[in-house]
């Protein structure tokens, strides 16, 4: 009988393979929107935590309703402390975002929070992760090697300290709040500006150095080419309302176009 191979995170395996991983954004307590989103080729759910009224229960259900589906669940929590990567943990998230992640005592903290004794800090209740993990074998080994852990580089004081935190051990993905980033070096959310590309070419220097994968958000497809060439590969794409929007105005701008006569053929 041929040995089952311990399961692997495909996220990470997918950056490991110099691919990109991409992420829909899920802001609305929707399960049926969650687990719809979850089918549709994307590679991992961003539970939007932070910014959104997601709650744990919301997590669970959507973690229960994905089991199976291509895409894992990530959770991006409000606060880099101990305790709430432990309540996203226990619902049985695969990957853990941490917000303003500033310093490198909270690079440690949020490489920590993900990992248990004598690796890291995570207290260990996983009752309901276990019955949803998709490995075998012990979950606490399993989690240990699997859960991914990204941090958020969103204000300039991350940006003096970069080197430090890139340096943690424990964190996989360096991902860039750019609209923070911009705002918190006195842009307000302006993306094209000089300042705001050389603290972004020192993000993504450090990364390297330390081999971090890179993340950043991707506002559209056609950007992702021109990302990819700068060495990101970990993208947050739009939320589940985003792509309602987009469908809909695909259907009413094709309304709005001249329509074929009676009898004509129709290219649509």
């Amino acid at each position: 009988m041929a040995e089952t191979l311990p399961w692997s995170n495909p996220v990470r395996a997918r950056l490991e393979a110099g691919e990109i991983a991409l992420g829909v954004t899920i802001t609305t307590n929707s399960i049926e929107a969650a687990a719809r989103a979850a089918t549709l080729g994307f590679h991992f759910l961003w539970m939007e935590m932070e910014h959104s009224p997601i709650t744990l229960e919301t997590l669970r259900a959507a973690v229960l309703a994905t089991r199976g589906l291509p895409a894992m669940v990530f959770a991006r929590v409000p606060v880099v402390e101990l305790w709430t990567a432990k309540r996203v943990l226990d619902q049985g998230v695969s990957g853990v975002i941490f917000p303003f992640t500033s310093t490198p005592e909270l690079a440690k903290t949020a490489a920590e929070a993900c990992k248990y004794p004598p690796a890291g800090r995570r207290g260990s209740g996983p009752g309901l992760a276990m019955a949803s993990w998709p490995g075998a074998g012990s979950y606490h080994d399993s989690a240990d090697a699997n859960v991914m852990v990204i941090t958020v580089i969103e204000e300039a004081r991350a940006v003096d300290h970069i080197d430090e935190i890139a340096a943690t051990p424990g964190i996989d993905v360096l991902f860039i709040g750019t609209s923070d980033l911009s705002c918190s070096l006195g842009l307000l959310g302006r993306q094209d500006e000089p300042l705001l590309d050389e603290a972004i070419k020192k993000i993504v220097a450090a990364g390297r150095r330390h081999k971090k994968f890179l993340g950043r958000p991707a506002p559209s497809p056609e950007r992702i080419p021109h990302f990819r060439e700068q060495g990101f590969q970990f993208f947050q794409c739009t939320t589940e309302l985003g792509l309602m929007a987009m469908g809909a105005r695909q259907i009413l701008d094709g309304l709005s176009k001249p329509q074929p006569a009676p009898g004509e053929r129709s290219l649509y």
